[in-house]
């Protein structure tokens, strides 16, 4: 099929009928919708780049909070209870969890001049950027964690419906490689994110807008260079009802397996990559003995070093997964990866034994993430529902990032006295525990994909 960077508004053709497995067996069907979705065109050069300049842009205001932004703030606000970062972010989490599949399931059905997905990139954005100025601004934990709620919630929102045109548009032969490039952007631009934060260090409120503006900047001008496209004429035979919404929760494991079981392996990835990378601006603090904000900079410097190994475990691991056309074995050298790295970092006592285990862990999570976005592409039940199917995919991540910081706490606590250093080993093991399970669900539970 030739390329095309034209965004197509009628439905294509259904897909055909009793496809086999990996080992040889008739795959799963897909869903019966009452929703259509336009057809997998080969996407061009120009269009790859804005779609990852959109995801970088989506990535660098929501992480830079999450990686730094919010812990300076905390500590300023609540000195000495680092553990309330953990309530706050968590609970951020949670209510955007709950959201999330009503979003996904409007964006679904949504039919517009400017497309289904373009709307909730743009709406996202600028809600996330009025948000990060009330985080900015709060006089307490309370009101930050309230404004950092609606923050998440449009970040979130923004960055879904990037990853939802990547299942709109982007066919099998292509999954891989721009699952790997959309990746390399997301790793990347927390560390330059933080970077910029570190040079505005002296105003609070620059620190969380100057990120803020920027990727709302960059992920608005992915639907004014590339737009979407009229949506209008996609076939939509019922609105939104309170069964579709209640539906929109969850699927049938039985009737899509490898849905299921790619589910839950992402579930316990995640896990373990939370409990690793919540508390990680505290833990570099404590490990190297320096103040909360003179970490930034230390931050940056690890998080620069392990760029490459990121972009190389991303792009590697896509482009290799599409040559050879194998995505499991990929997942589970990344989940492997991810062991070795956290187990470096459990008793790392010094700079140069934690830049080891950071960029072996940055290599392994960019492996995993961008392999087995490709894997969930290719196991949705219906591509038509993309955003509602995509957000149940998300709750395999977004549950972890609720949950993870609010059991970190009490693992970080286990084995400590008063006033004693927190217990990040136990912390760091039980994430590479959980990191290597997730991999070895998906190298040896899914069926249908090789």
């Amino acid at each position: 099929m030739p390329h095309d960077d034209q965004d197509v508004s009628v439905a294509g053709s259904p897909p055909p009928a009793s496809p086999q497995d990996a080992d040889g067996r008739t795959a799963e069907p897909p869903a019966t919708s009452e929703i259509e979705a336009p057809p997998l065109q080969k996407v061009g050069r120009d269009y790859l780049l804005w779609l990852m300049i959109a995801s970088f842009g989506g990535s660098l205001a929501l992480m830079v909070p999450l990686s730094y932004s919010l812990a300076v703030r905390i500590d300023d606000l609540a000195p000495g209870h680092e553990e309330r970062l953990g309530y706050v972010t968590g609970s951020a989490q949670f209510l955007y969890l709950v959201l999330s599949p009503l979003i996904g399931l409007w964006s679904d059905r949504t039919r517009s001049r400017f497309g289904r997905r373009a709307p909730f990139m743009v709406g996202g954005a600028l809600l996330g950027t009025v948000a990060l100025v009330g985080v900015a601004l709060a006089p307490s934990v309370l009101l930050l964690g309230m404004a950092w709620v609606v923050g998440m919630i449009g970040w979130a929102t923004a960055g879904q419906a990037v990853q939802n045109v990547q299942a709109d548009r982007v066919p099998e032969e292509q999954r891989g490689r721009v699952s790997a490039l959309t990746s390399v952007m997301t790793q990347i631009a927390p560390v330059i994110g933080i970077g910029l934060a570190y040079g505005v260090a002296s105003s609070t409120f620059l620190v969380f807008l100057v990120p803020g503006v920027l990727g709302a900047a960059l992920v608005i001008l992915f639907p004014v260079f590339k737009p979407e496209g009229d949506s209008r004429a996609l076939v939509r035979s019922s609105g939104v009802t309170l069964r579709s919404m209640v539906a929109s929760y969850g699927f049938n494991p039985r009737k899509y397996p490898d849905f299921g079981w790619n589910w839950l392996g992402r579930f316990v990835f995640f896990m373990g990559l939370y409990f690793n990378t919540t508390f990680g601006t505290f833990f570099y603090a404590q490990r190297l003995d320096l103040p909360v904000k003179e970490v930034a900079g230390i931050v940056a410097v690890i998080g620069t070093i392990g760029v490459a190994a990121a972009a190389g475990g991303a792009i590697g691991g896509g482009f290799l997964s599409d040559k050879l056309g194998r995505r499991k074995l990929f997942t589970l050298i990344g989940s492997t990866v991810f062991v070795a790295g956290a187990v470096t970092e459990a008793f790392a006592h010094s700079l140069p034994q934690l830049v080891v285990g950071a960029v072996l862990m940055q290599f392994a999570i960019a492996v995993f993430s961008a392999v087995d976005q490709a894997i969930v592409f290719a196991v949705l039940p219906d591509r038509a529902e993309a955003g509602r199917y995509l957000a149940v995919v998300a709750f395999a991540q977004k549950i972890p990032s609720a949950v993870a910081p609010l059991i970190a706490p009490l693992v970080i606590t286990l084995g400590v006295s008063d006033g004693g250093e927190k217990n990040y080993t136990l912390l760091y093991l039980l994430g590479a525990v959980l990191a290597l399970v997730g991999g070895l669900i998906v190298k040896f539970k899914i069926r249908s994909v090789r």
